[in-house]
C-alpha cells in the first residue's frame, strides 16, 4: 500500500511537500518524494498532509466508559493507598466508543492507566485504539507505573479518614513502598510479595514513573524521590511547570502537560494557562500534551495541541508533542510517532494543517489498515 500525493511530514526530520508513504503488512518501508515513489496500489492524499498518527501519553481511555456511571468507572481502585500490582489492561474496555472516535481523529496510540486517587495506582498500557480485545491491540503493557501526589490522595483518603491525608502522608506511602521494594530485591529466597514485585522494574530503571503532580513543590518532592531511588520519573499535569521552567530544564525531566481545556475546578489549578507547554518546549524540555480523557475527550488532542499554538507554541513543536514526544517520554518511539521503516504503519491524512482548528482527518491508517473504510 502507498500514499501517494501528500505533504508529508516525518518528524523524524524530513519533510516531502509532494511525496509518499509505503507500507506492507502494517510496518513502514519507505517514504520520500514522490518522483522516488515504487509502483503500486494507493491512497491519494489529494495535497492533503500526512502525519504519524497522533498519540496521548496520558489520558485514562476505557477505564472511564463514555456514557458511564459508577458501572463504567475502573480507574481508581481507592481501597488502598497503594496498588502497584493493578494492570490498566484489566480495566480497559477498548469497546467503549470513545476508542473509535479518537481513531477517527487521528489519535492512532494512547498510554492509558489508572487515575490519581492513590499514591501508587498501578502501569499504564501503551495500546492502539482500534481493536475488540486489549490484548491484541497492545504495544507496551507495562509502560509506566502511576504516582500520585499533592491534593488528589489527600482528599480520596481524607475523606476516609485513613493514613495519608498530607503530602507528608503521601510522600510516606510511595518511599516506604520502594524501600520494601529494594529490601525485598535483596533477599536470596523472599516469600513473595506482588507488590515489591511489581516496584522492582521501577527501582531497576526499565520502568518509568508517571508522576502526577500539578503544583511546583509536589513536582519538586516527585522529583526529590526520584533521585533517592533513582527512578527514570516524567512529570504528568505540571500545571505550574510555566513557574519553575529553568529548574526542570537543570533536572532533564520529560513533561506530560494538560488537560489545559477546563476551568480551575480544585485549587492545585489556580496557574493553568495554555502558554506552560511553549513556555516548558522554549526552555528546552521535552513536552507531551495530554488530554487526561475523560477531563478532555480523547478525539480534542488535536485541538489541544492547536490551543497551545495559539498561547503561542510554533506549529511543528505543539505536533512534536502529540507525536514523536509522548512516543519518546513512554518509551514507545520504536513503533510510533514518527514515520520511518520499520515503524507501525499509524498514519493520519488531514485536509489541512494538522493543528487547524477546521482541520479533519481524511483517512487513517492503525498497523496499516485504512480504519476510515471500516
Amino acid at each position: 500500500m502507498i500514499i501517494k500525493n501528500g505533504h508529508v511530514l516525518t518528524m523524524a526530520g524530513a519533510e516531502y511537500k509532494n511525496g509518499f508513504v509505503a507500507f506492507e503488512n502494517g510496518k513502514i518501508t519507505a517514504a520520500g518524494p514522490m518522483e522516488a515513489c515504487p509502483a503500486g496500489d494507493g491512497f491519494d492524499a489529494q495535497g492533503g498532509w500526512v502525519v504519524p498518527g497522533l498519540v496521548d501519553a496520558h489520558p485514562h481511555l476505557g477505564m472511564w466508559e463514555d456514557g458511564l456511571g459508577a458501572e463504567g468507572a475502573d480507574g481508581n481502585e481507592d481501597t488502598d493507598p497503594a496498588t502497584p500490582q493493578l494492570r490498566a489492561i484489566d480495566g480497559i474496555n477498548p469497546m467503549d466508543r470513545a476508542f473509535a472516535e479518537a481513531a477517527a481523529a487521528g489519535v492512532t496510540t494512547v498510554v492509558t492507566g489508572p487515575g490519581s486517587a492513590n499514591p501508587i495506582g498501578g502501569t499504564f498500557a501503551a495500546v492502539k485504539t482500534r481493536g475488540r480485545r486489549i490484548d491484541d491491540m497492545v504495544i507496551k503493557e507495562a509502560a509506566a507505573m502511576k504516582f500520585a501526589f499533592g491534593e488528589n490522595p489527600k482528599a480520596v483518603y481524607g475523606e476516609k479518614k485513613q493514613f495519608p491525608v498530607t503530602r507528608m502522608g503521601t510522600a510516606a506511602v510511595i518511599r516506604e513502598s520502594l524501600i520494601k521494594a529494594r529490601r525485598y530485591a535483596e533477599l536470596e529466597e523472599p516469600d513473595f510479595d506482588f507488590k515489591s514485585e511489581c516496584l522492582l522494574p521501577c527501582l531497576d530503571g526499565s520502568l518509568i514513573v508517571k508522576a502526577h503532580a500539578h503544583r511546583a513543590d509536589d513536582i519538586f518532592t516527585a522529583l526529590r524521590i526520584a533521585k533517592e531511588f533513582g527512578l527514570k520519573m516524567t512529570v504528568e499535569h505540571c500545571t505550574e511547570g510555566h513557574l519553575i521552567a529553568d529548574l526542570l530544564r537543570a533536572e532533564g525531566v520529560g513533561v506530560c502537560v494538560g488537560p489545559s481545556l477546563g476551568d480551575r475546578s480544585k485549587p492545585e489549578l489556580r496557574e493553568l494557562t495554555y502558554e506552560t507547554a511553549k513556555i516548558l518546549n522554549d526552555a528546552g524540555l521535552t513536552v507531551a500534551i495530554i488530554t487526561d480523557h475523560p477531563e478532555i475527550p480523547e478525539k480534542h488532542l488535536p485541538l489541544c495541541a492547536a490551543l497551545a499554538v495559539r498561547a503561542g507554541m510554533d506549529e511543528m513543536s505543539a505536533l512534536r508533542a502529540v507525536t514523536v514526544n509522548p512516543a519518546r517520554l513512554c518509551g514507545i518511539d520504536g513503533r510510533v510517532g514518527s514515520i520511518e521503516a520499520g515503524k507501525d504503519a499509524d498514519i493520519a491524512v488531514f485536509d489541512r494543517f494538522p493543528l487547524d482548528f477546521e482541520a479533519r482527518a481524511a483517512a487513517v491508517f492503525i498497523n496499516g489498515i485504512n480504519i476510515t473504510k471500516e
